[in-house]
């Protein structure tokens, strides 16, 4: 039965997505969901799209073995990155009437930082997506127990995703998400409830994560401890401004404000929510003591499952891996879909310029399944990596080279070409030294190095003479 309710709910989601890619009639339908999405749908599709498998299976685990402190970069960093995305970078871009986030560092900085930039974004995403495929394999080998491998699960979860984002682009995955948003809040509060009871109430809960010393936020006063939490608090939070999946979201709104205030309340949205699977797995603590403590000590991401699975009745199975599957697929879907628009838009069209809408069109979706294939081989070969860190980890060379020049060119009027190459030289430059020279990234966080070599190089390379100028640049924008 838990089974063929999960099966009925993939193919609901499927049914969605091909029915909202009736809209899609060009390029922009595809890429922007033709730049008419209402409010609700934008912070649907915004906090659904965030909301993935490390959320409810990555960040629980980290949750429960180190407590606040150690999900720092994600729920807390990701939800403050969308609450800055809305209020300071979204009507700016906006107004800009791009297709890609790649589009504006080519208006700002020419053709050789767009490149440069779209490639960082580019590779940020498969860390990503291999995550929620690698996510997808483990549901579906948990709910057949065992009969469904691993591979053939993460095989069946992405040509469900693949199927309805191949047909309708951003019309589908908004419409999906709006319904996976849903199912996420109604499935994981219900299931909180239900922890709560088997725990013993709320209060033993919150007592025993008091115990454990979870709720503690900040780290021991040590320079080293510190430089360490600020570069996971930073990585997430400013590292995913500029992709392309957030640029999306801001870019398909219908007008500004719907694209200011979409991304603060899906941010807020989205740390509310993320908080609940980490109550659910320290109740888990309570409920089976000697189970957590197995799972902890051999694969933390596996103690909230198995609670579900064995100790809570087949209403609240269908709930869990209904909210499960949604947060995967509603992830997977939206990085399936940016990486790919990128990739056509700010690589693509520079080899092959003058492609009409319908060869364009045509391209993007011929281009989604080849992203998705890469990705999925990307998946197998990293399997048996922690989700959670798969993540974190994608975004530090996003944080190193593409942050600094997306915020100096909106925001200081003489930053130069000069000034953002250099950037993202000595940006990526040094962060990859710290991160695979000897143990230097064990002294001082690789992606810190990075974020202070990319303003360095920022300054000075658009305050000194400038050797290198894109032909678009105005006076005012040199020294």
């Amino acid at each position: 039965m838990l089974i063929g309710a999960i099966a009925l709910y993939l193919l609901l989601t499927v049914v969605v997505g091909l029915l909202a890619a009736r809209r899609v009639h060009s390029a922009k339908d595809f890429a922007l969901a033709g730049r008419s999405l209402p409010l609700y749908v934008v912070v649907a599709t915004t906090f659904a799209t965030w909301f993935g498998s490390e959320l409810v299976l990555g960040v629980s685990a980290k949750f429960v073995e180190g407590g606040f402190n150690a999900v720092i970069e994600d729920p807390v960093g990701s939800s403050f990155c969308l609450i800055l995305v809305g209020l300071f970078f979204a009507r700016k871009l906006y107004k800009k009437t791009l297709l890609t986030i790649g589009d504006y560092y080519r208006q700002r900085f020419g053709p050789a930082v767009e490149g440069l930039c779209s490639l960082m974004i580019l590779l940020s995403y498969l860390g990503w997506v291999a995550a929620q495929i690698t996510a997808l394999g483990l549901v579906f080998n948990l709910l057949s127990d065992g009969a469904i491998p691993v591979l053939a699960g993460m095989a069946i979860g992405t040509g469900v995703v693949l199927v309805y984002t191949l047909f309708g682009g951003m019309w589908s995955v908004a419409m999906t998400d709006l319904v996976q948003m849903i199912v996420i809040v109604l499935g994981l509060v219900a299931i909180a409830v239900m922890a709560a009871d088997l725990a013993g109430g709320t209060d033993r809960v919150l007592a025993v994560a008091t115990e454990r010393d979870l709720f503690r936020f900040l780290p021991e006063p040590s320079a080293h401890d510190w430089l360490f939490f600020v570069g996971a608090a930073v990585t997430l939070m400013f590292g995913s401004i500029p992709q392309q999946d957030v640029f999306q979201r801001v870019m398909a709104a219908k007008d500004a404000d719907t694209a200011a205030r979409g991304p603060v309340l899906g941010g807020l949205l989205y740390l509310l929510v993320g908080l609940v699977p980490m109550f659910i797995v320290t109740s888990a603590l309570l409920v089976m003591p000697e189970e957590a403590t197995a799972l902890l000590a051999d694969d933390p991401q596996k103690i909230l499952p198995t609670l579900i699975l064995q100790h809570m009745p087949l209403v609240a199975q269908v709930f869990f891996f209904g909210a499960l599957l949604s947060a995967i697929m509603s992830t997977a879907s939206a990085t399936l879909l940016a990486p790919s628009t990128i990739f056509v838009e700010n690589v693509l069209r520079h080899l092959r310029p003058g492609m009409d809408d319908a060869t364009l069109l045509r391209t993007l979706r011929v281009t989604v399944v080849g992203f998705t294939a890469l990705v999925f081989a990307y998946a197998v070969f990293v399997e048996g990596t922690p989700i959670y860190d798969m993540v974190a980890s994608a975004y530090q060379i996003t944080l190193a080279g593409a942050f600094v020049p997306l915020v100096a060119g909106l925001y200081w009027k003489r930053a130069t070409t000069q000034g953002a190459l250099l950037s993202i030289v000595l940006g990526i430059g040094l962060w990859a030294v710290f991160t695979f020279v000897g143990d230097l990234g064990e002294h001082f966080p690789a992606q810190l190095a990075g974020l202070g070599a990319g303003v360095l190089g920022m300054v000075l390379g658009s305050l000194l003479p400038q050797g290198v100028r894109d032909k678009h640049e105005k006076p005012h924008d040199v020294v």
